[in-house]
């Protein structure tokens, strides 16, 4: 029998007694012939229930939601109080045009100097294109949307006949790309071309190539979620929202990206279409779920990519690509169009190369569908005035929240040096003050969190398992749902009480700093093991650590950036996140670019990058 604990009101909580815990997480790491086995057992019908409820023992689940009494009322879905307008922004309408939303940003970017970027002599070792120089190059005639689409598609080819092979896209149509190029070519050829203007451009974005993650909606392509089936069972007619709002300002996609089967994994790997290689070191992963949009962006093959994030999805995979992922504020954009729409902890997120990029794509894709307008009652979408004197004064203000324990725990202590060096620049640079802080509950708000993505994926799958499909999905995917399959309904009432404890936590942090900081993730890109690539992987020592600063963007709906930073000594990409207040977006975006600008020299060319705008 378990014994009963009782947990305190959240507000009683005394932060003194609270004593970090190192997480380990007991469950066997899998692949090849075993992770076969494993899945035959834990899908049988009394031995897997055995297995599974004594795993779920071992890790303590049980025990949270099933033996403790949690005095907190249920929040389903992230509820914010009103919260401070944030200084030093522009107010966009989300209501309004994305192509409107997206001049509004362009202005709020510093100057954009063409000399400079196109000279090279004041230029780093390597820096990557950005929207604005494609935009240059296309006004000044150097090269043609239809030119660089020829440069991608090439490259794309190719990718089939790579030892290993590098899957990026699982729907990939050239003909389709070489339309959506010559329109975009036409427009910056129509009118009178004068010096101060090439073209019509519909906007900023006009001829920018961007890749989709396979679970968002961009026709003509399926949906497959990197599934072998789920095209069969739901056919794409339109675009989904965010990318209809890119399409309206010229944006031309390439495809739809590869990812981890269903968004159930965060290394990446996925049999069915073989697992996408990280541009850094090819023998390691590039994370996951987004493993596509990441890898795509970091090549160099599109400047900027649309994932999910859900638990860590878009910044897992950014980080270990060492690329920008932007998390937004839960309801912040319209899941309409995606497959994971009905849930309550994912989003849509851009992936891009820079802070400004992401800056001008997030302009175009925000705005909350009307049911969330009604229920989560957002503030009004900002951006951050960076162009403006008033930028180094609102940077200096920032108090940032640092969980030293917690900020340590890591698998090399490369990572926490690193990003311990970045808040020592900040602080020596624009006088940001970091503030010591405590968080409690960490474990509960895990078991929170994988209660209710496991519930709400199993309730959105269960008609399509039940027809069958459920033996077409892959091992790992399978071994996750056995474990979701088991959560009770009492489970994910209890999960929503922890919510609802675990956001009172976070407002209160909220009132004495403004960004809580922490290293992306506990580790760098992991490596493949070759036993993998066939039939995947299950290891979830590794998702520890890969998630154990992610969870606060998904089960509180928090808004969450992360920043390339550096490098471990084996060379890999290094992330540092900044978590920020609900619908803060402007802030974490500010604070980002700062970061992006003091590690400007840093950055690296990866092993596996293609120079798409050549104009020479």
């Amino acid at each position: 029998m378990g014994k009963k604990r009782v947990m305190v009101p959240a507000e009683k909580l005394d932060l003194s007694t609270v004593k970090y815990e190192h997480e380990v997480i007991k469950a066997p790491h899998l692949t090849g012939l075993m992770l076969k086995l494993f899945v035959r057992i834990i899908e049988a019908p009394v031995i897997g229930s055995l297995i599974i409820s004594l795993l779920k023992k071992q890790n303590k689940i049980v025990e949270m939601l099933q033996n403790t009494v949690i005095p907190e009322a249920p929040m389903f879905k992230p509820e914010f109080p009103p919260q401070e307008a944030e200084p030093s922004v522009v107010i966009v309408d989300e209501e309004g045009k994305p192509e409107d939303r997206v001049e509004s940003a362009l202005k709020c970017l510093p100057h954009y100097d063409p000399a400079s970027c196109w000279s090279g002599d004041s230029l780093p070792s390597f820096r990557y294109w950005k929207i604005r120089d494609y935009a240059y190059a296309y006004r000044s005639k150097l090269v043609t949307p239809s030119m660089v689409a020829e440069q991608i598609i090439s490259v794309i080819e190719e990718c089939n006949y790579h030892k290993p092979p590098t899957p990026l896209l699982v729907s990939f149509d050239a003909e389709e790309i070489r339309k959506q190029a010559a329109a975009s070519t036409q427009r910056f050829e129509e009118g009178t071309v004068a010096a101060s203007h090439a073209g019509n451009p519909l906007s900023i974005l006009d001829g920018i190539f961007l890749a989709i993650k396979d679970d968002i909606d961009c026709y003509p392509h399926p949906s497959k979620g990197a599934t072998t089936w789920m095209h069969e069972v739901r056919s794409v007619e339109k675009d989904a929202v965010c990318v209809s709002r890119l399409r309206s300002c010229g944006a031309i996609f390439i495809g739809k990206a590869n990812m981890h089967e269903l968004g159930m994994g965060t290394t990446g790997n996925n049999p069915n279409y073989g697992t996408t290689r990280n541009p850094h070191a090819p023998e390691r992963y590039t994370g996951g779920s987004s493993s596509g949009p990441a890898a795509l962006v970091a090549s160099g093959l599109c400047s900027a990519a649309l994932g999910t994030d859900g638990g860590g999805s878009v910044r897992i995979p950014s980080s270990l690509c060492g690329v920008v992922g932007l998390k937004t504020t839960y309801g912040r954009t319209s899941m309409r169009g995606s497959l994971c729409g009905s849930g309550t902890v994912e989003i849509i997120g851009p992936i891009a190369s820079t802070v400004e990029d992401v800056i001008l794509v997030y302009a175009a894709i925000l705005g909350s569908s009307p049911e969330d307008r009604i229920s989560l009652k957002p503030s009004p979408p900002c951006l951050p005035i960076l162009s403006s004197l008033e930028n180094e004064n609102s940077l200096g203000s920032l108090r940032l929240g640092k969980y030293t324990e917690w900020f340590n725990d890591v698998h090399s202590t490369d990572i926490s040096n690193v990003c311990e060096d970045v808040l020592n620049l900040l602080s020596k640079s624009h006088g940001c003050e970091t503030i010591e802080i405590v968080i409690p509950e960490l474990h509960e708000m895990r078991t929170a969190h994988i209660v209710s993505i496991g519930s709400e994926t199993v309730c959105f799958l269960n008609p399509d398992l039940k027809n069958g499909k459920g033996v077409k999905l892959t091992y790992d995917t399978r071994t996750s749902m056995a474990l979701f399959r088991t959560f009770s309904a009492s489970d994910y009432v209890a999960a929503q009480c922890l919510r609802r404890r675990i956001m009172h936590h976070h407002m209160e942090i909220f009132k004495k700093v403004d960004v809580i900081v922490t290293p992306t993730t506990g580790m760098t890109a992991p490596k493949i093991p070759p036993s993998a690539l066939k039939d995947g992987e299950t290891d979830m020592q590794v998702a520890g650590y890969l998630m154990r600063f992610i969870i606060a963007g998904n089960l509180l709906g928090l808004p969450a950036i992360t920043v390339p930073v550096g490098y471990d000594k084996q060379g890999l990409p290094i992330g540092l996140q900044l978590i920020g207040r609900p619908w803060g977006e402007a802030t974490i975006l500010r604070l980002a670019s700062a970061v992006e600008e003091l590690c400007a020299k840093s950055v690296k060319k990866p092993a596996s990058f293609y120079d798409v705008l050549k104009t020479k």
